[in-house]
C-alpha cells in the first residue's frame, strides 16, 4: 500500500504548474468579468458552474475567485468612505497572508474536493466517491473563526459518482451563509440536471494561438511548433503540453506520413507503428496513438465540410484531409468512422484489447474508408 500523500495530484497537468500556483490566466477575460460583475451587482451566487473544454483554465479561474473570495473582508459594510471598489481583475499577489495559506494547502477556509486514493491506496480512484464529498458536510460545521467567507472547489465534478453527486445536491440546495461552491466541469451534461440549475454557468473558450502561446510560455514549455498545437490542441492549454511532453507532434507526423498514400499505404510502417505501442513502457505511446487516431478522423471529417484547414497539424496534412474527405458525402462516411472507432478504441481501453491489434484494426478501417471515397469520386 501507497502512502497517499505519493500520488500524483489528480487536478494536475503533467508538466505544468499546479492550478493555484498558476500566476496568469490567459483568453478568459470574458468569464473573469462575468464573476466580478456579478460580485460588485452584491448578488453573488452560491454555487458556480466552471465549463468549457479540458485544459483552457477552468482550475485556474477556479483557484482565482477562490483566492479573490478569501482574501474578502469580514466586515462587508460600506464604512466611513464607502464600499471600495470591486477590482477589474482576480488574483493576488504571492506575499498576501491568504495566498501563502493557498499555496501551501493549509487555508482553513478552502475546501477541495478531489479524486483521492483507490481501496488499495496505490492508485487514484476513477471517481470522485460519495466519502469524498462528505467532507463537504464536515467542512462547513466547523465554523469559520474569523467570519470570512469559505470556498469549496470540486474539480472535476464530472467525475463523482452517483451518491457523491446526490450528496454534493444537498450542499448545493442549502448551502451555509457566505460560502461559495465552485465546480469545475469539461462535460456538465454529465451532471445531474438539479445540479446545473442550481449554479450558475462560466463558460469558458478554446484559447487562440497566440493566448497558447503565452500560456504555454508560462508553464515552461518551449516549442516553435505553435501553429501545429493550435491546430491539434483544439484550444486547450492543458492537451498542447500533453502533446510537447509527450511528442505528440512527430507521432502525428508518422501518421499523417503513413496515411499519406492512402488508399493504400506501407503495410512495414503500419505494423512498426502498432508494435511501438506495445507493452508497459509503451501505454502512454499507445493512449497517444489512439487519441491521435481519433483526431485526425475527425479533422477529415471536419475537412469535407468546412473545406482545407487553416492550421495544419503536420507538414502536408491540408493536403492529404482535402483529398480523403472532398465534399460533405465523404464528411459524413468520416463522421461515421469516426464515432465506429472512437467507441471501438474506448472499449478496447476497458477490456485491456492487445494494443498492436488494436492499432492496426482502426488502420485498416482507415485504408477501407479511404478506398470507399476514392470509389465514389471516380464513379461521380
Amino acid at each position: 500500500m501507497s502512502d497517499a500523500a505519493t500520488l500524483p495530484e489528480p487536478d494536475r497537468i503533467e508538466g505544468a504548474p499546479h492550478p493555484r500556483e498558476t500566476p496568469e490566466l490567459f483568453g478568459q477575460a470574458a468569464a473573469e468579468a462575468d464573476f466580478l460583475a456579478a460580485y460588485g451587482s452584491g448578488r453573488l451566487h452560491s454555487g458556480w458552474l466552471l465549463t468549457g473544454p479540458h485544459g483552457v483554465g477552468k482550475a485556474t479561474l477556479a483557484w482565482k475567485i477562490a483566492a479573490f473570495l478569501l482574501a474578502e473582508p469580514a466586515d462587508t459594510g460600506s464604512g466611513l468612505f464607502g464600499a471600495p471598489p470591486v477590482p477589474d481583475r482576480l488574483g493576488l499577489p504571492d506575499d498576501h497572508p491568504d495566498m501563502r495559506l493557498i499555496l501551501a494547502g493549509a487555508h482553513p477556509r478552502l475546501h477541495l474536493v478531489r479524486r483521492g486514493p483507490n481501496d488499495r491506496g496505490d492508485q487514484l480512484s476513477a471517481e470522485i466517491r460519495a466519502d469524498t464529498v462528505r467532507g463537504m458536510k464536515r467542512f462547513f460545521q466547523l465554523s469559520a473563526t474569523d467570519g470570512g467567507r469559505r470556498v469549496v472547489i470540486v474539480d472535476a465534478a464530472d467525475e463523482m459518482n452517483v451518491t457523491a453527486a446526490n450528496s454534493l445536491l444537498k450542499e448545493l440546495e442549502e448551502p451555509p451563509a457566505r460560502t461559495t461552491i465552485l465546480l469545475v466541469s469539461h462535460q456538465p451534461s454529465r451532471l445531474l440536471p438539479t445540479i446545473r440549475s442550481r449554479c450558475r454557468e462560466l463558460r469558458l473558450s478554446p484559447l487562440s494561438p497566440e493566448d497558447m502561446a503565452s500560456a504555454l510560455a508560462q508553464a515552461g514549455v518551449e516549442t516553435e511548433e505553435t501553429a501545429a498545437l493550435a491546430a491539434l490542441a483544439g484550444g486547450s492549454v492543458g492537451e498542447a503540453i500533453r502533446l510537447v511532453r509527450q511528442d505528440g507532434l512527430a507521432r502525428y507526423a508518422e501518421l499523417v506520413e503513413l496515411f499519406s498514400t492512402l488508399p493504400q499505404f506501407d503495410r512495414a510502417r503500419a505494423l512498426k507503428l502498432a508494435d511501438g505501442c506495445v507493452g508497459k513502457a509503451n501505454a502512454l505511446r499507445f493512449e497517444m496513438t489512439l487519441d491521435l487516431i481519433d483526431l485526425f478522423i475527425a479533422r477529415a471529417a471536419r475537412t469535407g465540410v468546412a473545406g482545407e484547414p487553416a492550421l495544419q497539424g503536420a507538414s502536408g496534412e491540408a493536403r492529404l484531409l482535402t483529398r480523403l474527405s472532398p465534399d460533405a458525402r465523404a464528411a459524413r462516411g468520416w463522421a461515421t468512422l469516426s464515432q465506429e472507432l472512437t467507441d471501438r478504441s474506448r472499449h478496447g481501453r476497458a477490456v485491456n484489447l492487445d494494443p498492436a491489434s488494436l492499432i492496426l484494426d482502426m488502420v485498416f478501417k482507415i485504408e477501407d474508408m479511404a478506398r470507399e471515397t476514392a470509389a465514389t469520386e471516380a464513379r461521380a
